[in-house]
């Protein structure tokens, strides 16, 4: 979020005297020297796993399951349960242990699918309708197939097991298999090759080599012969995963500690895969529709500015829902308080239609007389030191508390005491700092023998507890609104995260850079986040962190508006620049009119794709699919896709290649095979599989359309809420036939859970001599604003007539004409499209010939 002082492991005495500083002094973070300030904090050096001290397993016996079997491993046992016929939890635990279930897991309770077992003096198969578990039983191994019996999985020669502690798991795998998610990582998309870490960090000013970013989602993808494999290595110690980096022939993980557990899910698709992830760990929910508008966001905002830079945007037409305030607008830090004058802010915001959204942060000041750290301290809320006595670390506040969110109390506590800013108007709360980040702690955290003492009084070690801080935190945020929003949405942002976490937030990607990397970076980044069962995610548009050659400069800023206006969570945050003299705003109008003309285009049209972005974040929520797609994701059987990572998907259709190289006004494209694409800007078609080059100025977002496509559209709006959505139009880029389920609520409540929803099928058909348009309307639930549709075809011939059974459609002279009609049609000879206005309660077809 914000500028950090950092505890490097090269130079802790430095760091600690900075910090000591700071704190004496009030000195804010920018105002330190560069290499201090820019270096990122990583945790201590991995654990290697010794690979000479790997002992196999046997299986000596088998206890067949209701719904799997039983293995005797010697000193341990494994269990192997079929929780579908697509998915199996394997586990290998020590004699007399349960079995792990961690928070990140949503559904527990699963229906056994059929199966069937057969037994062999070296094997032990289990059978679904999808797949077949094979168990070596000497050495002990498992193998996985569909159900054509092709191998889809199998563990190595080493196996897997426990050496000295540390669980592991050993995969064949060969040199045309890929891998991607592991959720938030830097590098680029495909991750063969790579050495991968699990470790929650504040890697502030993070870069592609960075090892250790802010979440941990230990689940990834395999993608082998064009089928997809998912595994979910529920693990919530630091972990590690070496995906083919040493070897060509195997792939590892292991974590530092804990059980050895993990989740097997057959494809063959990704989207099959994501979609039994995210029925394991939880579907993220429909979000309110203000939190997909744009956001701006700084720290170091004045209550003046918030107001004054809110107002410019409606001034300069440039669309904008949200304001956030950053940790200023506490009374010295301290969460749950407000300074006045922000307050009064924040008043002036809602009164002239903005939303508004505040950070919050776990460290709670250690400070007598403070209501709620006396809180904490009566009922025992913190986290402990060894010795029992409560751990204080340095924050911003100063010397702070940290909640212990492993008990339920002190979650609802938490819950109870965000009331403090919902009740005054806030619409989303903002978790930050929640790793948790502790200045003056080794490696910028707690040490790892703090204590979290749980509801039946078990004990974890914050070694332990460590990747899950965020997500508890998360789930107390989360049912902060039902306490005091009730069947209101919620929406929680948080820097943190562990498998699971997207059923109560959505992710930012914490505090990158004013550079080139960043930008070219966030795109893979968001993919392989989208990919872990993560929809709602966006970077810091511009940049976050400032230093001397990293800042935003016209074109740099332009290039990130283009991409930043179709990511999920489109924010645009920087930080207190000015302090440190790196530079002025970064507002849209801080860079030049061009560049103001460049960003209210492209913003204006997330606006305009509204009902489009809303209908993906919905699919989303049925099937966990991205909103933000790798080219892979939709286009698995294309193995030119597998490791483009400068294009990707806007929801279903329509493909954008953004420039993200310093000085470059055209690019190469690649169009994905087995569909026909259209030009967005120029309407012209081309086949797929092949590379084309295009124009891209400064200006110019090159974006391309799947050819038999409908696109909901909207006119442009100034925020979500200016106006009724009457008249929806049907952007439609139709060959043969095309179709679109089009979901409509609310929006803002909860009353969609209880039925309160419509959803409307629109089908396209051209038949040669006509082109057909109907809809049906599948559920309607919900009373719509939308009084009419808009037909709009692309690459149109005048039409001779059009009608209904029932009504004739009358040719008009103008769009403009045509709005003011219930029924009728415009043709476009210029751009060759087609507008046909059709009354929404139209319900026989309607016939273009």
């Amino acid at each position: 979020m914000r500028k950090k002082m950092k505890s490097m492991s090269k130079s802790k005495k430095l760091a600690q005297a900075i910090l000591c500083l700071s704190l004496l002094t009030g000195t804010a973070a920018g105002v330190f020297p560069t290499d201090v300030a820019f270096a990122e904090t990583q945790p201590e050096a991995d654990t290697p796993l010794n690979k000479q001290n790997l002992k196999s397993l046997s299986v000596s016996s088998l206890e067949a399951l209701e719904n799997g079997v039983k293995l005797d491993l010697g000193d341990y046992q494994g269990f192997i349960r079929l929780f579908s016929d697509d998915m199996a939890k394997i586990s290998v635990l020590k004699k007399g242990e349960d079995e792990f279930v961690s928070p990140g897991i949503a559904k527990k309770n699963w229906k056994t699918p059929r199966f069937k077992t057969s037994e062999t003096n070296t094997e032990f198969t289990l059978t679904t309708d999808e797949m077949t578990v094979k168990v070596n039983k000497r050495p002990f191994g498992i193998k996985f197939l569909d159900k054509q019996g092709n191998v889809i999985n199998e563990d190595a020669a080493q196996g897997v097991g426990y050496e000295d502690g540390k669980p592991y798991v050993f995969k064949k795998t060969d040199k045309e298999e890929n891998f991607y998610g592991f959720g938030e990582q830097s590098g680029g998309l495909n991750k063969r090759g790579k050495s991968l870490g699990m470790w929650n960090t504040d890697a502030y000013s993070y870069n592609k080599d960075t090892k250790y970013l802010y979440t941990s989602i230990p689940f990834f993808l395999g993608l082998k012969n064009k089928r997809a494999y998912g595994i979910f290595f529920d693990n919530t110690n630091r972990s590690y995963y070496e995906m083919a980096s040493e070897n060509d022939d195997y792939y590892y993980f292991y974590a530092n500690g804990g059980k050895l557990t993990y989740y097997f899910i057959n494809g063959p698709e990704i989207g099959d895969v994501i979609d039994k992830y995210t029925e394991l760990t939880g579907k993220s929910e429909t979000p309110p529709m203000w939190s997909l508008g744009f956001h701006q966001s700084k720290w170091g905002y004045t209550p003046e500015e918030l107001v004054n830079v809110a107002n410019t945007y409606r001034e300069k037409q440039i669309p904008l829902d949200t304001m956030h305030l950053d940790i200023d607008y506490m009374d010295g830090y301290r969460v749950f308080t407000w300074n006045e004058q922000y307050k009064q802010a924040l008043k002036t915001l809602k009164g002239q239609g903005f939303h508004a959204i505040t950070i919050n942060d776990p460290a709670v000041k250690q400070d007598d007389n403070y209501r709620i750290y006396q809180e904490g301290v009566k009922r025992d809320f913190w986290a402990k030191n060894p010795d029992g006595s409560t751990f204080i670390g340095e924050v911003w506040p100063g010397p702070s508390a940290f909640p212990n969110f492993l008990k339920k109390d002190v979650r609802e506590w938490w819950a109870d005491s965000l009331g403090t800013l919902l009740n005054e108007g806030v619409d989303g709360i903002w978790n930050d700092m929640n790793e948790p980040a502790v200045f003056n702690g080794p490696f910028h955290t707690m040490p790892l023998d703090v204590v979290f003492e749980g509801d039946n009084g078990e004990k974890k070690l914050h070694t332990e507890y460590h990747n899950l801080y965020g997500h508890d935190e998360a789930e107390a945020t989360y049912q902060a609104f039902a306490k005091h929003k009730p069947n209101t949405r919620p929406f929680v942002l948080t820097r943190d995260m562990y498998a699971g976490t997207q059923r109560y937030a959505a992710l930012w990607t914490g505090d990158n850079v004013s550079n080139w990397e960043h930008l070219q970076m966030s795109i893979p980044m968001n993919a392989n986040v989208g990919l872990s069962g993560v929809p709602f995610v966006g970077n810091d548009i511009g940049g976050f962190a400032k230093s001397p050659g990293n800042v935003p400069t016209p074109e740099l800023f332009a290039r990130w508006i283009e991409v930043g206006a179709f990511l999920p969570f489109a924010r645009d945050h920087y930080d207190n620049s000015a302090k440190s003299g790196l530079g002025s705003g970064q507002e849209p109008w801080q860079f030049g009119e061009e560049v103001e003309d460049i960003s209210r285009k492209y913003i204006s049209m997330r606006y305009e794709l509204m009902p489009y972005l809303y209908n993906q974040f919905k699919k989303s929520a049925d099937n966990g699919q991205p909103v933000q797609q790798p080219l892979v994701y939709q286009f698995q059987n294309d193995t030119k896709t597998y490791n483009i990572e400068d294009q990707f998907m806007f929801g279903d259709s329509l493909m954008l290649a953004p420039v993200v190289q310093q000085g470059q006004t055209s690019r190469q494209v690649y169009l994905p095979a087995g569909n026909d694409w259209v030009d967005y800007w120029t309407g012209k078609e081309f086949d797929g599989n092949q590379t084309i080059t295009v124009n891209a100025d400064l200006a110019m977002l090159p974006i391309f359309v799947k050819a038999d496509s409908i696109i909901p559209r909207q006119e442009v709006e100034q925020h979500t809420d200016e106006k009724k959505l009457e008249n929806l139009i049907l952007d439609s880029y139709l060959n043969k036939k095309a179709s679109y389920s089009f979901y409509e609520d609310d929006a803002k409540t909860l009353d969609y859970k209880q039925g309160e929803f419509n959803v409307t099928e629109f089908h396209l058909e051209n038949k040669g001599n006509q082109i057909t348009f109907e809809q049906d309307k599948k559920t309607q639930n919900y009373q719509s604003d939308i009084k009419s549709y808009t037909l709009k075809l692309h690459n149109a011939e005048e039409p001779k007539k059009v009608k209904s059974s029932k009504n004739n459609y009358d040719k008009v002279g103008s769009a403009e004409e045509l709005n003011k009609q219930e029924r009728g049609y415009y043709f476009d000879s210029g751009e060759k499209v087609l507008y046909v206005k059709i009354p929404v309660n139209e319900s026989r077809k309607v016939t273009i010939q």
